[in-house]
């Protein structure tokens, strides 16, 4: 009678073993890259569109962004440490020296896998997300830019748009605005200053208002210090707030004009003056005056990989005509008088949208 009791363990205990390796080779893959495999909160890196073939992208991305990083930040390094030699005296402590070896040997392995350009999911189609470390992203985007707009030379085929991402945070309006009082300090608190505009972009997500997210931003800007000005035409700087699934990414970038909105296809292309690229609206800003709401970046509209939800911070001029806002919201920036900004959002589709809303 004990036979037959003693079969069910072990049966059971086979099935056991031969799931395990498929669970232990699941997480080794996992984390094979060292860190995050997706796009979370607490990351920096590079957000990047593309037209329909993320895997060329990607290839395209890393030969960029390595050749600028070596320019800039020299040649990659891993921090791998020189294995020292150890039992070498035939002491008793020989095991523990043998364990501090291995020790060292895996967490060497790990540090080698943390490169400085590693690509996560980004949970949103025809969009690439490349994880840095060490490095600046806003410097090494501007100075990618900054060579392409003066040589003319194309240097990507599927690449459209290029952002640097300097912080990352839950998408819930709570956890922006206690995350972006701080971000936004370098750039805007007092004694910083300086003329900036927003722009706003949603992929997969339907919980965030852009306009109240528009609103609590361009308020902690004017908080931080009451002389920040909004301006579309040329402005100093550009918060580019997107929001993918659960995620937002922030930034602050310059030359957002000039650079055609950081798209690699038309920076090779045009070398107008900023002021040139929007004619019909004239700098208009300071506190206290009036601004809309208007859909962004409408030369990328017939590229698959820009979405509907792009919105920007834009002056408005009664003098010209221009029709009554639909919706009003009140912006207060603290610190002084009270300026209140009118605002307007004004809806695109566009044909050849391929994000998921």
């Amino acid at each position: 009678m004990a036979t037959p009791a003693q079969q069910p363990p072990q049966s059971s205990g086979g099935k056991r073993k031969g799931k395990a390796p498929y669970v232990q080779a699941k997480r080794a893959r996992r984390c094979d890259g060292g860190g995050p495999r997706q796009l979370e909160p607490g990351l920096q890196g590079i957000l990047i569109t593309c037209n329909m073939n993320e895997r060329k992208c990607v290839e395209e991305a890393y030969s960029l962004l390595n050749e600028y990083g070596d320019d800039m930040y020299g040649p990659e390094k891993f921090t791998d440490k020189e294995q020292q030699p150890s039992g070498s005296e035939g002491e008793d402590d020989d095991m523990e020296a043998a364990l501090k070896k291995e020790v060292g040997d895996i967490k060497a392995s790990t540090e080698m896998k943390l490169r400085r350009f590693q690509s996560v999911e980004s949970g949103a189609n025809n969009v690439v997300f490349i994880r840095t470390l060490g490095i600046e992203p806003e410097k090494l985007v501007h100075h990618i830019l900054q060579d392409m707009y003066k040589t003319k030379k194309k240097k990507t085929r599927v690449i459209l748009r290029m952002l640097p991402i300097s912080g990352t945070c839950k998408a819930f309006l709570e956890d922006m605005k206690k995350y972006a009082e701080t971000f936004l300090e370098p750039w805007f608190k007092a004694p910083n200053k300086g003329t900036f505009q927003i722009v706003y972009k949603s992929r997969n997500n339907s919980h965030m208002n852009r306009e109240e997210v528009i609103k609590e931003l361009a308020g902690i800007v004017g908080s931080l210090n009451s002389e920040n000005k909004v301006d579309l035409t040329n402005p100093q700087y550009t918060v580019v707030v997107e929001i993918i699934k659960a995620v937002c990414c922030l930034s602050v970038v310059k030359d957002y004009m000039l650079f055609r909105k950081y798209n690699l296809q038309e920076v090779v292309k045009s070398g107008k003056d900023p002021s040139q690229l929007n004619p019909k609206q004239p700098v208009q800003g300071g506190n206290g005056k009036e601004a809309k709401l208007e859909s962004g970046d409408k030369s990328n509209q017939h590229h698959p990989a820009e979405g509907t939800n792009n919105q920007q911070l834009v002056p408005e001029n009664k003098e010209l005509g221009q029709t009554k806002p639909r919706s009003e919201t009140q912006v207060v920036n603290e610190g002084g008088a009270k300026p209140e900004l009118e605002s307007q959002v004004t809806e695109r589709s566009e044909s050849n949208e391929n994000d998921l809303s």
